[in-house]
């Protein structure tokens, strides 16, 4: 498509021909410019050019172009806008219409075209289309300005004229946002996408997953996330649909706003009242795939932390289990209700303490649960001054813990805890000294006489 520009004095001379694409050839469009406005040759070009190739021919940019050659600007400014509505129409439905009814209410159900052009006025359709992701935040807003210069240019006859510096103004905005833009990506149906899940052969392919995920409004993240919820802890559900759906959730649960987080994890709730054992352990472990504890009411957080905790306290110096106790309580280190909180730190406390032994099978007279001091460190780095002033209390109430660390090898495991909590700290924590003396070697007198 090209411009070609004659400069001439006399009103012939200012004709300006457009020649088409080859589904216009033939067809000749005679723009008059006053020369005036000479300047703003190069704008439309700009703008004619900037139009997607397949609506270079379409019916009312072409009109639009048309009766700007005889000073139309009003009937130009109403044709060029009702170019973008054609396209949004059709960017909606190719998007999703489903999703349109869901964000839009305009009094009925729109299926077809011809339901957008007698039941859906501008605002509405401008409306939709951010709400679905049509256009963006800023296109919307320009947009809404568009549609009054239309409004009161095209609609009011009786207004003042527009310039052609209002009119090329209004038709780069319109190309900007809506006529150069693409079409945006299908949105899936979210039934569909859940029945999917239930086939062995769904593909698991991260790339495709985030593309059809990442790209969803809100409104369908929310009704995806539930619907992955329910599906995972409805007590029917296959192997297989679990298994898909650990898979899938946390990807989505990384593009999720966090309200939408919270609610899910606050379903949990509902689940408790119903008493249901797998249920309710179901909707545990959906909340622990997508890493959501922290979004746990703290009724939640009660009902799962307490026996896990309890289970700590049992195990003492049974390595394995205490090994499988302090693995379970890993993704709660952070979320440990006050409650429970003592227990919760004197368990483990104690089980990176360990005791002295002796074994046939091996030399060494140290013994701890292996496996639970690797995360024993890393929870005690969570720490604040509440779970510290625990972690002091564990130390001076357990005569078990005090016989214990009277040997060089247990009192520098004690230490290393004590290093951890050093850091963690304020400056107003009122037992740093006895934290302090754990921690020098040089201090043990001082820190064996604050333990009596």
């Amino acid at each position: 498509m090209t411009l070609e520009v004659d400069s001439a004095s006399d009103n012939s001379a200012l004709l300006k021909k457009y020649h088409g694409e080859a589904s216009m050839a033939g067809s000749e469009i005679v723009v008059i410019i006053p020369e005036a406005h000479g300047e703003m040759i190069p704008i439309i070009q700009r703008c004619l050019m900037s139009v997607r190739e397949e609506l270079r021919d379409d019916p009312y940019i072409i009109e639009a172009i048309k009766v700007l050659q005889v000073g139309g600007y009003r009937s130009s400014i109403g044709s060029f806008w009702n170019a973008v509505v054609d396209d949004l129409r059709n960017k909606i439905m190719f998007r999703s219409v489903k999703l349109f009814n869901q964000s839009v209410d305009v009094g009925r159900k729109i299926e077809t075209y011809e339901d957008f052009q007698n039941y859906v006025n501008d605002d509405q359709l401008i409306d939709g289309a951010y709400k679905i992701g049509v256009v963006g935040w800023e296109a919307s807003k320009v947009l809404r300005h568009a549609k009054e210069t239309r409004h009161i240019f095209s609609g009011h006859p009786k207004s003042s004229d527009p310039s052609i510096i209002k009119v090329l103004s209004m038709m780069d905005d319109c190309i900007k946002y809506v006529l150069n833009a693409e079409y945006p990506a299908q949105i899936i149906d979210v039934n569909d996408y859940v029945s999917n899940l239930s086939e062995a052969n769904f593909d698991r392919n991260v790339v495709a997953i985030e593309s059809a995920l990442g790209d969803l409004p809100e409104v369908y993240k929310n009704e995806l996330a539930n619907r992955l919820y329910t599906s995972y802890i409805h007590p029917q559900s296959t192997s297989i649909l679990r298994s898909n759906i650990e898979f899938v959730a946390p990807i989505l649960w990384r593009v999720l706003p966090k309200n939408i987080r919270i609610q899910v994890a606050r379903r949990v709730d509902q689940e408790l009242q119903k008493a249901q054992a797998d249920v309710t352990q179901a909707a545990f472990a959906f909340i622990g795939h997508v890493k959501s504890q922290g979004y746990l009411s703290v009724v939640a957080r009660r009902y799962q932390i307490a026996p896990l905790v309890n289970a700590l306290t049992e195990a003492f110096d049974d390595f394995p289990r205490e090994n499988e106790a302090v693995k379970n309580l890993v993704p709660y280190a952070s979320l440990v209700p006050e409650d429970l909180l003592a227990e919760y730190v004197a368990g483990l406390t104690k089980t990176y303490v360990g005791r002295m032994g002796s074994s046939a099978r091996w030399s060494r007279t140290d013994f701890f649960a292996d496996s639970a001091a690797i995360y024993i460190t890393d929870m005690f780095k969570l720490f604040d001054d509440h779970a510290a002033s625990y972690f002091v209390e564990a130390i001076k109430q357990s005569d078990l813990l005090k016989r214990r660390i009277q040997a060089p090898a247990k009192l520098r495991r004690l230490r290393v805890l004590a290093n951890i909590v050093a850091e963690k700290i304020s400056g107003t924590f009122q037992e740093r000294a006895f934290i302090e003396s754990l921690c020098s070697e040089n201090k043990e007198d001082e820190f064996f006489a604050l333990l009596r």
